[in-house]
């Protein structure tokens, strides 16, 4: 059993924060509504998750790989707890095989797959055990795996790309940055010494330019500091929540990359939805789960409405026609999907669609900044070179005219 942070609302509005011991997030929402509360953000608390969880954490890729394995065991005949026996002692990480070595433990003792695997939040997640429970419920465990495995690498895929997309840029400016700090630490100090021998007045960009490398050789470590501590500071502001809410209404809107997050969120949103149906997971809880894959918040926030559009006998596109994050395209397909009752099918699709849509707009993404950002580099570059030749143009135009 895990100890889960909350932040619930009560029922005369005020906002209350605190824990709650359950064995999976669902179960503390179900306690959390038991004692009056509506629940607004529940999630594990880090250590009770690394206790319960053993060694570390488990990666996408290994939890892919255990999943495809498993299903082809079950498959096969071979019974759950020979498979979990059978998958820790062939286990790469230590991670993997202290959480599988838990969950055999957890089934000795007449636990069921999903109830041993709830007790591991942080390396199977809400969807993961939902599915694996409607998979144990409805008798085809070794089909839900299947399709868990195949919904793991795709998110997998689609997420690499739009870090990918987002990385360049950010690696190139950090190599632009040490480059024209070595110019301006190595560089600059040799010609201002030849200057100086020579004695001669120096043109206003090289005084400049000059003045500028002695601050970088002065005061180089706060520079480098400060630009460490900013970066570091940005990503701490981004990990609050309000500071992810205002941060990602800004990248969202961000020309290209905005639209490889709002297709790549909208794809991963889709992939999870219609995996959590086509199990039969009941469609509130699939949109809370599914809303929760969104790594934007604007999104997220967009899917959101439509949970509470269930809750109330609509339906799931009503209020995501109002949405500008939510392309009209979607809302059609998702529209199509309630009145023919082959929403899980739709949404198979509208995740195809915009999983290939992300890497066009990854693509396009990369191409555009990598021009861009060398024009940059190489005008900056420019200038400083101009700079340190200026002078030398001079001595050269006096001795010709001497």
């Amino acid at each position: 059993m895990a100890a889960y942070q909350f932040i619930a609302k009560s029922l005369n509005g005020r906002q209350i924060r605190g824990e709650v011991e359950a064995e999976t997030e669902q179960e503390a929402r179900v306690k959390l509504r038991a004692q009056k509360l509506v629940p607004i953000k529940v999630k594990v608390r880090s250590g009770k998750a690394k206790a319960a969880k053993g060694l570390g954490k488990v990666s996408a890729k290994e939890l892919q790989i255990f999943t495809r394995q498993f299903s082809v065991l079950i498959s096969s005949g071979v019974p759950i707890m020979q498979s979990i026996d059978s998958m820790s002692q062939g286990a790469k990480s230590p991670a993997m095989v202290a959480t599988l070595k838990d969950i055999g433990e957890g089934l000795n003792k007449g636990k069921r797959l999903y109830e041993a695997m709830a007790n591991h939040p942080v390396v199977f997640d809400r969807m993961y055990i939902n599915l694996v429970k409607a998979g144990e419920e409805g008798g085809v465990l070794e089909e839900i795996l299947h399709r868990l495995a195949d919904h793991i690498e795709k998110s997998v895929k689609i997420k690499g790309k739009i870090k990918g997309a987002m990385a360049y840029p950010a690696a190139i400016i950090g190599v632009a940055f040490i480059v024209i700090t070595a110019i301006m630490i190595f560089v600059i100090p040799s010609f201002q010494e030849m200057f100086e021998q020579n004695g001669q007045e120096l043109p206003g960009l090289t005084v400049f330019v000059i003045d500028l490398s002695e601050t970088f050789a002065t005061y180089w470590y706060l520079i480098i500091g400060g630009v460490v501590a900013f970066f570091f500071g940005v990503k701490t502001y981004y990990g609050t929540k309000n500071g992810k809410e205002t941060m990602d209404k800004y990248l969202i809107a961000t020309p290209v990359l905005g639209a490889v997050i709002q297709k790549g969120s909208i794809a991963v949103f889709s992939r999870t939805l219609s995996t959590l149906l086509k199990a039969g997971v009941r469609v509130s809880d699939c949109l809370d789960i599914a809303s929760a894959t969104v790594s934007s918040s604007v999104i997220e926030k967009a899917l959101l409405k439509s949970k509470d559009s269930i809750t109330k006998g609509r339906t799931i596109v009503e209020p995501l026609r109002k949405e500008k994050y939510i392309p009209t395209m979607v809302v059609q397909m998702i529209s199509i999907g309630e009145q023919t009752g082959n929403l899980d099918t739709m949404l198979e699709k509208i995740a195809d669609f915009f999983e290939d849509e992300v890497e066009t707009a990854a693509d396009a993404l990369t191409s555009m900044m990598e021009p861009l950002l060398m024009i940059v580099l190489g005008g900056i570059i420019a200038v400083l070179v101009i700079a340190m030749y200026l002078p030398i143009f001079d001595m050269a135009g006096a001795v010709g005219g001497v």
